[in-house]
């Protein structure tokens, strides 16, 4: 199911914009949770960069080192078509420092590099070990009133939005789920272990999205019900309880806990009750892609159905732009914020 046909959590979009007219006018900082160690023999490099991706940073990284582009760590992929501020990181094993600054020479017209900064640190930066990202957003040629998408901000400031996997998951044209029902069925041959993750992330992403929109058209995806398992805000940590008390309400309420939805693999759901029969239920049309993913190794997780953007805050630019800025958890996606405010 594409993104566009998702239900919407306040009752869509309020107006129409543009959005990325360039890349200044998205911009991502990466927030790890933590700082260089100032000690070791690993150098943790921020970078800004524009129009570039983050694979083909940490290529020329290993280029300038002399080492193997395995060898360079990096929290997460970050959009090329944006201004992205990140943290890279080498083992320096004896080798001389090398100019950082001749990073910056190698991108061409209408790219660019820049090296902020370069520490010590005692370790590889590892995939996932990332906290969130701030997220610097220009909106352009917004249709609606003031008025209108400031109440829906307000809005998404308050409740918080659907925790949707974004059409980023999807592939540049939106077919990894189709590829990767043929690969299930032997009938394509992804290029290589990275593309194959691709295509079983874009498969279990669907699953989880049709899970939470089901409980969006119940109106239940941000209230707890008998068999959830909830997460804590901001970690991994799940739990369930016998009984929704009026703690769990007040939880749900201050936006500690959320309830979850599958990451679908092998084993039992760890949902029950009332909850697992509606997981059973949504899922039952789709099990080419359960016995696929069960097949490839992929164990059952969970993850929040619901996204509370944190330090939201907005300004008028001139009539018709909009700078809107927000945090978000690692592994949630501005581009469903956005969704819930406009049309782009």
């Amino acid at each position: 199911m594409s993104t566009d046909q998702l239900p919407y959590a306040h009752g869509g979009p309020v107006s129409h914009a543009r959005v990325r007219s360039c890349p200044e006018d998205f911009r991502v900082n990466e927030d790890l949770g933590f700082e260089p160690s100032g000690e070791g023999q690993h150098r943790m490099v921020e970078i800004e960069k524009r129009d570039l991706n983050s694979d083909w940073v940490a290529s020329q990284i290993a280029r300038l080192l002399g080492v193997k582009k395995r060898d360079v760590g990096l929290a997460g992929l970050k959009d090329r078509y944006a201004v992205t501020r990140q943290w890279f990181s080498v083992d320096m094993g004896g080798r001389e420092e090398p100019q950082w600054q001749d990073l910056e020479t190698l991108v061409q017209e209408g790219q660019s590099l820049k090296v902020l900064q370069v520490q010590p640190h005692n370790r590889k930066i590892r995939r996932g070990a990332l906290k969130g990202n701030r997220f610097q957003l220009i909106l352009r040629e917004v249709e609606a009133d003031v008025a209108s998408i400031e109440e829906r901000l307000m809005q998404i400031k308050a409740h918080g939005i659907p925790n949707y996997f974004g059409e980023q998951r999807f592939g540049r044209v939106g077919d990894n789920v189709e590829k990767g029902l043929l690969m299930f069925q032997k009938a394509y041959r992804p290029r290589g272990r990275h593309e194959r993750g691709l295509l079983l992330s874009a498969v279990r992403s669907e699953i989880f999205n049709q899970v939470c929109a089901a409980r969006i058209e119940q109106e239940n995806w941000d209230k707890p019900l008998q068999g959830d398992l909830f997460a804590l805000d901001g970690s991994r940590a799940r739990f369930q309880v016998d009984e929704i008390d009026e703690e769990i309400w007040s939880r749900i309420a201050e936006h500690d806990i959320h309830p979850t939805g599958p990451l679908w693999g092998r084993g039992k759901l760890e949902s029950g009750g009332e909850v697992s029969r509606l997981e059973h239920w949504v899922t039952q049309d789709l099990e080419e892609m359960r016995s696929g993913l069960e097949q490839a190794g992929l164990e059952q997780d969970r993850r929040a159905l619901r996204l509370v953007p944190r330090e939201v805050d907005w300004r008028w630019l001139e009539k018709g732009t909009l700078q809107l800025c927000f945090w978000l958890p690692a592994g949630s996606y501005a581009t469903v914020v956005l969704r819930e405010l406009v049309k782009y």
